[in-house]
């Protein structure tokens, strides 16, 4: 855990290097001291179909996706670390948000090969 998946504008790949969005996003979330490196997860996704208000506008949505029972300043902290990445390489991006969902550690369900 965490899991972040990055949606983005259908076009933005053109313009941005999405894989080193992941990388560079891993790497800040791997030096806080909320989680160990091997457990993160993150995905980029391209968004073909979408509406955004009356204006056309480019957009990336991150959902971070972290066990149930984090303090809710260690989710702003994070949500916010993320928005930063997000900002700073992204900059031309018309529409930038961040989300976290709680997951329930109960009814998580995982399974791995050799495990």
């Amino acid at each position: 855990m965490p899991h972040v998946t990055i949606e983005f504008a259908k076009g933005l790949e053109q313009t941005y290097d999405m894989q080193e969005l992941c990388d560079q996003l891993f790497e800040v979330l791997a030096a806080k001291s909320a989680f160990d490196a091997a457990d993160i997860k993150i995905r980029a996704s391209r968004v073909d179909y979408y509406r955004i208000g009356t204006e056309p506008q480019s957009f990336v949505h991150a959902t971070l996706l972290l066990m149930q029972g984090r303090e809710e300043s260690v989710r702003l902290d994070l949500n916010q670390t993320i928005l930063d990445v997000l900002r700073s390489f992204l900059p031309d991006v018309g529409s930038i948000t961040v989300q976290d969902v709680e997951m329930v550690r109960v009814t998580y369900l995982k399974s791995l090969v050799g495990g």
